[in-house]
């Protein structure tokens, strides 16, 4: 198995320049991204499939609006548990990815142990789940919510920029 510094060696700017305009527009057609990135293209869906099958390009998703469906509360979660152990986080863990509304939930460093970001329709509906979510979630000692007065930027793409650098040209 290549190693993820082999792995990242093999891409080239073109490779970058695919997966820059996918991630901005998923719904290119084969022959836009083609002439998007300068190749014609059968040598660009080749490289799609590459990059696919090697794990660089995990998926494609809608991004959906979260107002209009309802969905106006955003709110970062800290956790702390009462102890710290493998078998606690991987409980914790298990326990956080069965609840919906939990949209991601990260590991981190400092006072708290987790930081969940929830997605719901309202401060009513949080503070009833709150109540169902620290009951559901296992070895909790303490919590502390952060409610987003306003999301001053919200973006899904990952920063290929800032190392497309270190690669073949």
């Amino acid at each position: 198995m290549a190693s993820e510094n082999s792995k990242q060696r093999q891409l080239d700017r073109i490779d970058f320049k695919i997966m820059k305009a996918l991630q901005e527009n998923a719904r290119l057609s084969y022959v836009e991204l083609a002439q998007t990135v300068g190749l014609s293209t059968t040598p660009c869906l080749e490289r799609v499939k590459r990059l696919e099958s090697s794990g660089y390009i995990q998926g494609y998703h809608a991004r959906l609006n979260t107002d209009a469906l309802g969905l106006e509360l955003l709110v970062f979660l800290e956790i702390t548990l009462a102890v710290q152990s493998p078998e606690t986080f991987q409980e914790f863990k298990a326990a956080a990815e069965k609840l919906s509304y939990v949209q991601e939930c990260h590991l981190i460093s400092g006072q708290s142990d987790y930081l969940l970001k929830i997605r719901i329709s309202d401060l009513k509906n949080y503070r009833k789940h709150l109540g169902e979510l620290l009951l559901a979630l296992p070895h909790v000692r303490e919590s502390k919510s952060h409610i987003v007065m306003e999301e001053a930027k919200q973006s899904g793409l990952i920063p290929l920029d800032i190392i497309s650098h270190r690669f073949k040209n």
